[in-house]
Order: C-alpha cells, then sequence, then structure tokens
C-alpha cells in the first residue's frame, strides 16, 4: 500500500474518501450482477465482491486515520454482532486494522521527533528503528533503545492528525443530526459534542503520558496486569517501555479454552478494577491494546481514550443492574430516568423495557457465562431488526454523554469476549469491582 506521509487535511478530500465506502460497495455490487449475468455462480461472485469490498475498508479508513480509522477499529470489535455468513469475510480485514495500518516515511517521523524531542532526539536513544512496529488510529509505534538502554516503544503521532480527526467529526456530527431525527428518544447533539471533546484529548500525548502514569503506579508489581512504565511524554511523541506478549487477537484465533478463558477473566477484571484502583477507565477495547505476557500476565497498551473516575465507577450502574435482576421493572425505569437515560417526554412500558434489556443480564444471572459469537448476533439482531419488538424500545433509548465511554467500554468489551469465545465467573468481577452491585 506504500508509505504515507501525511494525513488529507482537507475536508472535502476526506468526505469524498468516506462517502466512497457504500459507493464502492455498490460499484463492485454492480460488477458483481454483470459477471452472474455472464455465467458465474452467485457464490463466487458474492465471495469476490465482499474480499474486494473488505480491502477497500482497509485501504480507505487505514489511509485515512484519525476519526475514520477509529470507526473502523470499532467495526473491527462488534463484527462478533454480524452475521456469519457476512462478517467471514471481513475478519481478517478488520483485524489488521486494530495493529497496523501505512506507515509514514523515515523522513517525516524523524520532523516530528526533532519537533517534540528536541534537534539532538537521537542522543536520547541508543538506537531506534525508522519501520514501525505497529500503527494505531493517530499515531504509530517504533521501537528503540533508551540512553539507559531500556527497551522502549515510542508513539509518534501522524502530521496532521489533529485536522484529520476534526475533519471526521464534522461529518459525524453531521450524521448526528441525522440520528437525532430518527431516534426520538436520543440527545444526538450533546452525543456529538462530548464525542469531540474526548476524541480531541487523544491528540495531546501528555494527557495520555498522566494516565499512562497512573496506571502503571496503581498496577506497579501486580501478579495478573503489566502496564509499561512511562519514559517521556510529549504533545506527539510518547516513550514507555516495551512489552512484549501475545497479541489478544492471536489468542482470539488460535488459542486454546483454558488460554481464551484465561483471557477473558483477565480482560473484565482489569476494565472493572481500573477505576476502583487508579481512578481510571481504560476506554479504548479492542483486542489490539492487550498481550498476554510469557508468564500469564495481561499486558495492556494504549491510554489515549480514558475515563476519568476519581470517585470510581458510578454506584448508579450496580444499582441499576440489581433493580433488573431483581424483576423490578418499575423501579429500573425509575432509575434510568433519573440517570438520563430514557427522556422525560418518552413514554416506555417498564415490562416491555424490561424484556428488551433483560438479554444483556444473562452473564449477571448466572455462576459462570459463556461469551460467544452466536449469543453476541442474537443480542444485536434483537435490537437492529425493525421486524422484532425490541427495535422501536431501543428508538426510545437515550446516552447520557457522561456515560459515554463507559458505554463504549461495555459494548467494546462485550465484542472482545464474544470473539474470544469465553467462559468464567463475570459476576464475581462485577460483585468485586461495580459500586452498589449485590445479587
Amino acid at each position: 500500500m506504500g508509505d504515507v506521509s501525511d494525513l488529507p487535511r482537507n475536508a472535502v478530500n476526506r468526505a469524498i474518501k468516506l462517502a466512497s465506502l457504500p459507493l464502492g460497495f455498490a460499484g463492485r455490487a454492480t460488477l458483481g450482477l454483470g459477471k452472474r449475468l455472464g455465467g458465474a455462480s452467485a457464490e463466487s461472485v458474492s465471495a469476490e465482491v465482499q474480499q474486494r469490498t473488505a480491502e477497500h475498508v482497509f485501504r480507505v479508513l487505514g489511509g485515512l486515520k484519525g476519526g475514520a480509522m477509529k470507526f473502523g477499529q470499532t467495526l473491527s470489535v462488534l463484527e462478533a454482532g454480524i452475521p456469519e455468513e457476512l462478517a467471514a469475510p471481513y475478519r481478517a480485514t478488520l483485524t489488521k486494522l486494530q495493529e497496523s495500518a501505512p506507515p509514514m516515511k523515515a523522513a517525516t517521523v524523524h520532523r516530528v521527533l526533532a519537533a517534540d524531542l528536541g534537534p539532538d532526539w537521537r542522543d536520547r536513544f541508543r538506537s531506534f528503528d525508522d519501520a514501525p512496529a505497529a500503527s494505531a488510529s493517530i499515531g504509530q509505534v517504533h521501537k528503540a533503545v533508551w540512553h539507559d538502554g531500556r527497551t522502549v516503544a515510542v508513539k509518534i503521532q501522524y502530521p496532521g492528525a489533529g485536522d484529520a480527526l476534526r475533519s471526521d467529526l464534522r461529518q459525524v456530527a453531521r450524521l448526528g443530526r441525522s440520528i437525532g431525527a430518527l431516534v426520538p428518544g436520543m440527545d444526538a447533539k450533546a452525543l456529538v459534542e462530548e464525542l469531540h471533546d474526548r476524541m480531541v484529548e487523544e491528540l495531546d500525548y501528555r494527557m495520555e503520558a498522566d494516565a499512562q502514569d497512573g496506571f502503571a503506579l496503581a498496577y506497579d508489581g501486580d501478579p495478573q496486569f503489566a502496564v509499561p512504565k512511562l519514559v517521556e511524554g510529549a504533545e506527539h511523541v510518547l516513550v514507555s517501555e516495551w512489552l512484549d506478549g501475545l497479541p489478544l487477537s492471536k489468542v482470539i484465533a488460535d488459542g486454546t479454552k483454558e488460554e481464551r478463558d484465561h483471557a477473558g477473566l483477565l480482560y473484565v477484571r482489569f476494565l472493572f478494577s481500573g477505576p476502583a484502583r487508579a481512578g481510571l477507565l481504560h476506554a479504548d477495547p479492542h483486542p489490539g491494546n492487550y498481550r498476554i505476557t510469557a508468564d500469564g500476565k495481561l499486558g495492556v497498551l494504549d491510554y489515549g481514550a480514558v475515563a476519568r473516575l476519581p470517585e470510581g465507577l458510578p454506584p448508579s450502574i450496580g444499582q441499576l443492574m440489581s433493580r433488573a435482576l431483581a424483576g423490578q421493572a418499575d423501579a429500573m425505569l425509575d432509575g434510568l430516568r433519573e440517570e438520563g437515560f430514557v427522556k422525560s417526554h418518552i413514554d416506555l412500558d417498564p415490562e416491555a423495557l424490561y424484556d428488551y434489556l433483560s438479554p444483556f443480564l444473562e452473564p449477571a444471572m448466572v455462576d459462570r457465562f459463556h461469551f460467544n459469537r452466536p449469543w453476541m448476533r442474537e443480542q444485536f439482531a434483537r435490537i437492529n431488526d425493525p421486524r422484532r419488538p425490541g427495535y422501536s424500545i431501543g428508538l426510545k433509548l437515550n446516552l447520557p454523554p457522561s456515560y459515554l465511554l463507559i458505554h463504549r467500554v461495555w459494548i467494546g468489551g462485550i465484542g472482545v469476549l464474544s470473539q474470544l469465545d469465553c467462559e468464567a465467573p463475570f459476576r464475581d468481577e462485577l460483585e468485586r469491582w461495580l459500586p452498589g452491585f449485590t445479587t
């Protein structure tokens, strides 16, 4: 796919590229119809169209990076909810978005390092590998050796990432207005504003450095988790200790049942324990941010998306779950209204709402729960199919802006656990770490 030295900065250019996704699919579908008329089998044509579309998704989203690539990474987490016959051709391509994208040229990398670390930046390193070891949505990672001999990961932000991200967010804002018209229960404008503020935070690596330092201190010496220690933090460059390990995506693809169960339990434990132990919630749950180390720990990378919760998770979450588990439909609806999940002007039948939400409570109803793709697909079909009763109920629910990152972790985490196809005593983790939760 070649090198890229910069992000496309022009809003019109980026909008055209984003628009090419559905247009490109339509064009390939038309081409496929022509091949079928020419005698090719429907099965072979469908496979070819899906494969080409998957490659196009990676090329466009990966090349644009910014908010567009973050959207692609979200797709790679939530693909567990897509019907298997549609998801299979895209799975490998979307997984690539979690850890790779077209690289910057070495000269561009050097310019960013000089701007943030000074013209003598090379003196800080014993060695620096110009070839990136990994790529993320707004930056890429290089392996290096710090001047004191430590192997380090150097995260470097793509030039123009701020312009690209803001351009993407303007596109999202337009989409948000459309959603607001279609979903009567949602305050889309407030949600988009919160999304904007949280994503813009990720542009300043000094904030990420502060969050990573907080996690590293809270989990220092932990027998189950490995958080790389911060070495140096600047606005566009972040240096931290290198962490080796097996990517979680490999565990998903090739892990034994024991390995997948172990990874799933540690994954949930880290997400839920963060607010209690560090006052922080790691809010980027896709598998590319996790490793299983040689000694069986869960290693955690990338602290750009973090919810700052100095008081821990809101007790209201646990209390609402407890009411629902107890079958208190009226009390559950009252609590959802109090927290802003149901707007005051929206009418909802408590029992219908309970029926809509109860399947999501299954992991908390039993001592051990088995997350898997079929279960995840059923939940997505149930709430996204206009022919099912739950569809209209979902349109009446609102996501309060203060819960944006918590919701992202909750839904994304379920997607990762379903990909892991893992079984563990997850209810115990809720009882241990979720304030207000009792069963």
